[in-house]
């Protein structure tokens, strides 16, 4: 896995943050506690100045780990964020896996339209899943809250579309370019705090968070961010290996994924 250069990336993010605020009047994030959106947030306390200028949604279905919730209420008092919690049904859907997928979408599209929010940050990277490469910076939803994956504005000379005819949001994923050893190296950098599972413990740690139901821990004596970035060099196993909704086939996921999932 490439190592990139940390000020470049921030610089990029930062831009896409500031941009994603100055251009759309009702901005929020989501964050699940992992890595990734994590970094995010420090990024946006980067972008304006120590403060987190849009509210963040934590979409819940109430089996999340007991460390994750600790992670959650604790950083958020800490950064003094607006968090939001949306609390998300656990039903039978297309993905088999009832506690994310299209129950979460619905939980999202909820209180999307309580608030009335257009444009939402979300931490995903290209490098993660095949579906997620073909994003952009800013990437429209449709009125029904869909994604069309073959039909994605072009994106050049940082000119992002700010368009709002015919949506109901646009996505900003100010991460694209990032890859795992990159925000672990961020985290590292900026000394944030992080969810505790990402750490070893009785031979055991979680390389990509979900809720209890669908994570599964892989093996690892990594204690420290160091022997993580350290693990990783080395790893062929893929990143999101411990998530069960990963495991179906690609045309679920890019299903999930055109119908709003994250």
């Amino acid at each position: 896995m490439i190592e990139q250069d940390l000020n470049k990336l921030e610089e990029k993010s930062i831009f896409v943050l500031r941009e994603a605020n100055a251009k759309f009047k009702n901005v929020a994030a989501l964050w699940s506690m992992g890595k990734d959106s994590t970094a995010m947030l420090a990024l946006a306390r980067k972008a304006f100045l120590g403060k987190i200028p849009f509210p963040v949604i934590h979409i819940d279905n109430g089996i999340d780990f007991p460390e994750s919730y600790k992670f959650r209420d604790d950083l958020a008092k800490k950064w003094g964020m607006k968090l939001i919690i949306a609390k998300s049904k656990i039903n039978e859907e297309i993905s088999g896996f009832s506690c994310c997928g299209a129950n979460k979408t619905v939980a999202l599209k909820e209180v999307m339209k309580e608030y009335g929010f257009n444009a939402l940050i979300v931490s995903i990277r290209r490098d993660e899943h095949g579906i997620r490469a073909k994003e952009r910076y800013f990437s429209p939803r449709n009125r029904d809250f869909k994604w069309n994956y073959k039909d994605q504005p072009a994106e050049v000379w940082n000119n992002y579309t700010s368009k709002l005819s015919g949506t109901s949001h646009v996505r900003i994923h100010p991460l694209l370019d990032w890859n795992e050893i990159d925000i672990f190296n961020y985290l590292k950098r900026e000394r944030t705090p992080m969810n505790p599972l990402y750490f070893s413990k009785n031979g055991f740690r979680y390389r990509s968070l979900g809720c209890t139901h669908c994570t599964v821990p892989l093996k690892s004596n990594a204690k420290s961010i160091d022997e993580i970035i350290r693990e990783l060099r080395g790893t062929k196993v893929e990143e999101r290996s411990g998530r069960q909704q990963d495991k179906e086939k690609e045309f679920i996921m890019q299903k999930l994924r055109s119908m709003g999932y994250m």
